[in-house]
């Protein structure tokens, strides 16, 4: 056995209460693109020739919510993806008695599907929406879309928007609050799937001062001294455990 896996284990054995911070690298497993990387939508030009990240801006979605819904809907939504091996791993040691906290990065809903009682999703999720007007909620199977393909609230025909965290808007305090409480309180912080360059979740890894810290990133990213990094797949990792 490699030592760094025997050296995983062995920290997995010693804690109890373990956070899992992840970002897009989790979800690419499940054939969800990272916008990040270079394969990623970044690097697709839109038809309007807006970046990606003015598409699913707030001022964009005001202002044309005709061309942002058609992105959103092309390009963000994976309604059919699947959890990969780092989801079940995570199930799996909640399963085994211990305190699994997961704080993610990603808006796909991967990690309930999974079972995970405790996700902390910074950015929101697709999976959840709600009326703009009456602030009804829906499930994703329950929109209903207008001629031009926006959803809209059969009760008020207001536009229905995704719960996530657009460009130009602020995180919600209270997740990054019981983010922070969990990795405060965590024997073992886990960093996967990201390059810790996204502010300000990437600030939240500050907050640990438990005993383990791993990082499983495809990557080299900056990593505390004294982390035990693993450059390789996070399935690939969980695999050999």
């Amino acid at each position: 056995m490699n030592d760094k896996i025997k050296q995983l284990k062995e920290q997995l054995a010693d804690s109890q209460k373990i956070v899992f911070f992840g970002g897009a690298g989790v979800s690419t497993e499940s054939g969800i693109p990272d916008f990040r990387s270079s394969e990623g939508l970044y690097m697709k030009e839109s038809g309007t020739h807006v970046s990606a990240e003015e598409m699913i801006s707030h001022s964009f979605y005001k202002r044309y919510p005709k061309d942002f819904f058609k992105y959103y809907f092309e390009n963000l939504v994976f309604e059919d993806a699947k959890p990969n091996k780092a989801h079940i791993f995570l199930k799996e040691l909640e399963d085994q008695g211990k305190e699994v906290s997961i704080v993610t990065q990603n808006i796909d809903g991967l990690h309930q599907k999974a079972g995970s009682s405790v996700v902390h999703e910074l950015h929101g999720s697709t999976l959840r929406n709600y009326c703009t007007k009456c602030h009804h909620q829906y499930k994703i199977n329950e929109l209903e879309l207008d001629h031009e393909g926006i959803p809209r609230c059969p009760k008020d025909g207001a536009i229905v928007r995704p719960d996530i965290v657009l460009y130009e808007e602020g995180l919600d305090q209270n997740v990054i609050q019981k983010a922070v409480e969990d990795i405060q309180g965590a024997d073992m912080l886990m960093i996967a799937g990201t390059s810790l360059i996204v502010y300000p979740a990437a600030g939240l890894v500050n907050y640990f001062n438990g005993k383990h810290l791993v990082a499983i990133n495809k990557s080299s990213i900056r990593v505390p001294e004294g982390t035990l990094m693993f450059e390789d797949s996070i399935s690939d990792v969980f695999s050999k455990l």
